[in-house]
Protein backbone atom coordinates (compact mmCIF):
# COMPACT_ATOMS: atom_id res chain seq x y z
CA UNK A 1 0.00 0.00 0.00
CA UNK A 2 2.63 2.47 0.86
CA UNK A 3 4.26 2.43 -2.84
CA UNK A 4 0.67 4.28 -3.65
CA UNK A 5 1.09 6.19 -1.13
CA UNK A 6 0.49 10.14 -2.44
CA UNK A 7 0.18 12.36 0.49
CA UNK A 8 -0.83 15.58 -1.42
CA UNK A 9 -1.80 13.48 -4.73
CA UNK A 10 -3.94 11.02 -3.34
CA UNK A 11 -6.43 14.23 -1.81
CA UNK A 12 -7.20 14.63 -5.66
CA UNK A 13 -9.68 11.60 -5.57
CA UNK A 14 -11.68 12.60 -2.63
CA UNK A 15 -13.82 14.26 -5.81
CA UNK A 16 -15.07 10.65 -6.85
CA UNK A 17 -16.75 10.93 -2.74
CA UNK A 18 -17.61 14.37 -3.75
CA UNK A 19 -19.80 13.54 -6.85
CA UNK A 20 -21.06 10.21 -6.06
CA UNK A 21 -21.78 10.18 -2.52
CA UNK A 22 -21.77 13.62 -0.75
CA UNK A 23 -24.22 12.99 1.54
CA UNK A 24 -22.23 9.85 2.87
CA UNK A 25 -19.33 11.67 3.09
CA UNK A 26 -21.26 14.62 4.84
CA UNK A 27 -21.86 12.14 7.10
CA UNK A 28 -18.35 10.99 7.52
CA UNK A 29 -16.92 14.12 7.70
CA UNK A 30 -19.16 15.48 10.76
CA UNK A 31 -18.38 12.30 12.64
CA UNK A 32 -14.92 12.24 12.54
CA UNK A 33 -14.95 16.07 13.67
CA UNK A 34 -17.25 14.64 16.41
CA UNK A 35 -15.06 12.39 17.28
CA UNK A 36 -11.63 14.22 17.06
CA UNK A 37 -13.08 17.36 18.45
CA UNK A 38 -10.40 19.42 20.64
CA UNK A 39 -12.03 19.97 23.15
CA UNK A 40 -15.56 18.85 25.09
CA UNK A 41 -14.13 14.77 25.19
CA UNK A 42 -13.51 13.19 28.40
CA UNK A 43 -10.53 11.66 26.56
CA UNK A 44 -8.06 14.36 26.15
CA UNK A 45 -7.20 15.10 22.22
CA UNK A 46 -3.64 13.95 22.47
CA UNK A 47 -4.62 10.34 23.96
CA UNK A 48 -7.55 10.08 21.21
CA UNK A 49 -4.35 10.61 18.29
CA UNK A 50 -2.70 7.82 20.00
CA UNK A 51 -5.33 5.67 20.13
CA UNK A 52 -5.75 6.14 16.01
CA UNK A 53 -2.41 6.33 15.34
CA UNK A 54 -2.28 2.32 17.63
CA UNK A 55 -5.21 1.51 15.21
CA UNK A 56 -3.50 3.04 12.05
CA UNK A 57 -0.36 0.65 12.96
CA UNK A 58 -2.74 -2.40 13.81
CA UNK A 59 -4.69 -2.04 10.33
CA UNK A 60 -1.72 -0.98 8.63
CA UNK A 61 -3.29 2.22 7.72
CA UNK A 62 -0.74 4.48 5.68
CA UNK A 63 -3.06 7.31 5.40
CA UNK A 64 -3.97 7.09 8.85
CA UNK A 65 -0.12 6.65 10.36
CA UNK A 66 0.52 9.65 8.52
CA UNK A 67 -2.47 11.68 9.53
CA UNK A 68 -2.50 10.76 13.57
CA UNK A 69 1.19 10.53 13.58
CA UNK A 70 1.19 14.26 13.26
CA UNK A 71 -1.65 15.01 14.54
CA UNK A 72 -0.76 12.95 17.60
CA UNK A 73 2.49 15.13 17.75
CA UNK A 74 0.35 18.60 17.25
CA UNK A 75 -1.60 17.82 20.23
CA UNK A 76 1.60 17.31 22.36
CA UNK A 77 2.68 13.95 21.92
CA UNK A 78 6.62 13.21 22.32
CA UNK A 79 8.04 10.54 20.19
CA UNK A 80 8.44 8.52 22.87
CA UNK A 81 4.38 8.01 22.57
CA UNK A 82 4.39 7.68 19.32
CA UNK A 83 6.82 4.77 20.00
CA UNK A 84 4.57 3.64 22.51
CA UNK A 85 1.31 3.93 20.62
CA UNK A 86 3.18 1.14 17.90
CA UNK A 87 4.30 -0.86 20.51
CA UNK A 88 0.85 -1.15 21.98
CA UNK A 89 -0.70 -1.73 18.32
CA UNK A 90 2.10 -4.63 17.97
CA UNK A 91 1.28 -6.40 21.37
CA UNK A 92 -1.89 -6.38 20.58
CA UNK A 93 -1.81 -7.14 17.12
CA UNK A 94 0.67 -10.34 17.76
CA UNK A 95 -2.24 -11.31 20.74
CA UNK A 96 -4.49 -11.38 17.82
CA UNK A 97 -2.42 -14.54 16.37
CA UNK A 98 -1.99 -15.82 19.14
CA UNK A 99 -5.79 -16.29 20.63
CA UNK A 100 -6.56 -17.07 16.16
CA UNK A 101 -4.19 -18.88 16.56
CA UNK A 102 -5.82 -21.12 19.62
CA UNK A 103 -8.74 -20.98 17.54
CA UNK A 104 -7.48 -22.93 14.30
CA UNK A 105 -6.44 -25.97 17.00
CA UNK A 106 -10.05 -25.92 18.10
CA UNK A 107 -11.31 -25.99 14.35
CA UNK A 108 -9.06 -28.20 13.25
CA UNK A 109 -10.26 -31.20 15.49
CA UNK A 110 -13.46 -31.21 13.19
CA UNK A 111 -10.96 -32.71 10.41
CA UNK A 112 -9.17 -35.36 13.13
CA UNK A 113 -9.83 -38.74 12.54
CA UNK A 114 -12.19 -40.29 14.61
CA UNK A 115 -10.63 -42.49 17.42
CA UNK A 116 -11.41 -46.04 17.51
CA UNK A 117 -10.41 -48.21 20.22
Amino acid sequence: MSDFFDREGDRAYNRVYKAETPDILKAWVDFDSAVFAPEGREIPLKYRELIALAVGVTTQCTYCIDAHAQKAVRAGASEAELAEAAWVATAIRAGGGFAHGRLAFKLAQDAAPAHTH
